[in-house]
Order: C-alpha cells, then structure tokens, then sequence
C-alpha cells in the first residue's frame, strides 16, 4: 500500500525560555521528507517544569481545517499554518489529546481530571465531565457546563490524556487510571478493561485494546487470547543529543506517545527523540520509521494521518 502523510506535535521537554518549545511536522514516509510548518515558541509558557505547558498536544480535522490544543488553549489552523481563530477555558488545563465526533471537539483536561467538549457550530465550549474515583474504587462522571464559572477544581489525580470517540460511547484513559474507561449516554462511567499504569493513547480495536505502554517501552495491542508487544526503537547513546538530562523528570528515550492507525494491519507510533515508527500487526514488526530530532528532550505529541491534498 502507498503510505500516507502524517502530521505529527511535539514537545520539547525541559526546554528554557527562548528555546523551541516544540512544533508541528508533516511527515511523508513514501519519500521520507519531514517539514516543519510551526515551531512553537511563545513567552506565555509556564516553566514549572517537565513537559508542562510546552509544545503542542492533540490534533484532528474539520471542513479543511486543523485544530491543535496547546496546553489550555484549542488554536484553528488553516491547510498553510495560518492561525485562524484560537479559544481558551478556565477548566482546561495541560491538555493532551484531542479527537472530533461529528461537529465537537473532545479534549482531556489533565489538569483537571477531566474532559471537555468544544461546539464547532457554536465556536464555544460547552460539555464537560470531572471524572474520578471514591474510596471504594468506582468511577463516577461530574457533569458541569465549562462556560460557567462553576466546575471541579484543579486536580490531576488520574492524569486523563487520552480520548477516544466511535458510535458507542466515549472511552478515556490516563496514566494512573489503570483502565481504560467508557462513558455511557447517562454519563456514568465504567471500566472497559484493564491497563497497565503508565499508558498513552489507548483505545479500543477489534476485540481488544490497542496503546502505548509508555512506562514499558512498547507498543502494545491485546485480545482475550493475543498479547502483542512491539518494543519502541531506541538508539545508541552516542547519537542522542542532551542526554545528560536522560531521566524520568526531564526527558528519556523511549518514551512513547502518538499513536494512529494506518490500516486494519498497519499503524504509527510515536516516541522520543522525535521518531514516528511504522508497525505491523500481523507481524509485530517496525516496518519503517523516520526521524525528526536526535534532541532527547523532543518527544511525539499529537500523531494523526494528514487528510488533505499536498
């Protein structure tokens, strides 16, 4: 099969004021040409460390237009990289990924255990649910209205950064979820299944789950009866750029986040320093994978498929 183009975010991790904080990249595996229509440097950046507010997160697609979340910020591209419009909300906060149903937008507002859902039509946001667990561990959805001024207050307990709609219901996950959730049409929250903690990216895929095994290094899809594990590629120490901040509160390699589907068998992946990494599932195998930066601290954000002519 001819392999598409992919648009992929990054974010620079541990960066300092005046540096890139990461950007946005067409990448085209069939000639292997990467391009770099954004590079994400603003003054407004909390520099509290790790990841934080820097870089790029989630990206998806509507009428001919980009939406990409900042940390508490969803922007409007046009198919140039031209800033349309941009919108902000008090209950979003490090937002991770992002993904579209119909005509709104879902985004995890890690900051605040939550997820909130933007109105393309209106160009307001206008749904959100606080999620979390009691002491006895059930799961429970707080529904409020993102435009008052009444809402869950910051938290970031589960660390929601992952979101995933299809014609059943609304599935989320987190790092220390360790489930991926569904979210029903009363708003109730459940367990799907189980996740290791540590997780990027899951979502639900024939019969089973599909995600990135951050804290294990692996690309992972398993079924009631398959448990597929495609390790992350990794390079040797020599070539890495900014390896003396290689720890776990800064930057790794490794590090896997980004995740889309190619085909039925075929999906990208990705991981840090800034790699977007092909997989077979038939296989297990990397088939293919590119290079944006050798820089460790530049890590995969948002990975989707570029759905637009050139």
């Amino acid at each position: 099969m001819r392999r598409p183009k992919l648009i992929a975010t990054s974010v620079v991790r541990g960066s300092q004021q005046g540096e890139s904080h990461g950007g946005v990249y067409l990448i085209d595996f069939e000639n292997q040409v990467v391009e770099q229509h954004v590079d994400w440097n603003t003054g407004e950046i909390d520099f509290a460390g790790r990841g934080a507010d820097r870089g790029l997160r989630g990206i998806t697609f509507d009428a001919g237009d980009i939406y990409i979340a900042a940390s508490d910020e969803l922007f409007c591209y046009d198919q140039n990289f031209r800033i349309k419009r941009s919108w902000r909300n008090p209950f979003l906060k490090h937002c991770h990924e992002i993904c579209r149903r119909d005509r709104k937008i879902f985004l995890t507002s890690t900051g605040f255990d939550s997820l909130l859902v933007f109105d393309i039509d209106l160009a307001a946001f206008m749904w959100g649910i606080h999620i979390q667990r009691d002491t006895q561990g059930d799961w429970h959805g707080n529904v409020f209205d993102p435009s008052s001024s009444v809402g869950p207050g910051p938290g970031n307990r589960s660390h929601i950064n992952s979101t995933f709609i299809d014609e059943d219901g609304i599935y989320v996950s987190g790092l220390h979820t360790g489930a991926l959730l569904y979210i029903n049409s009363d708003n109730e929250v459940r367990e799907f299944c189980s996740l290791p903690g540590g997780t990027h990216n899951a979502r639900p895929f024939r019969d089973g789950v599909l995600f990135n095994d951050t804290a294990n290094n692996h690309v992972r899809f398993v079924t009631p009866d398959r448990a597929l594990a495609m390790p992350i590629l990794v390079y040797p120490e020599n070539k890495l750029s900014f390896r003396g901040v290689d720890n776990s509160k800064v930057a790794r390699q490794g590090f896997g986040r980004g995740l889309t589907l190619l085909s039925e068998d075929l999906l990208a992946a990705g991981s840090s320093p800034s790699t977007v990494s092909l997989y077979e599932l038939r296989s297990g195998r990397c088939v293919d994978a590119v290079n944006i930066s050798m820089d460790i601290r530049n890590a995969i954000h948002g990975l989707e498929v570029w759905p637009y002519e050139g």
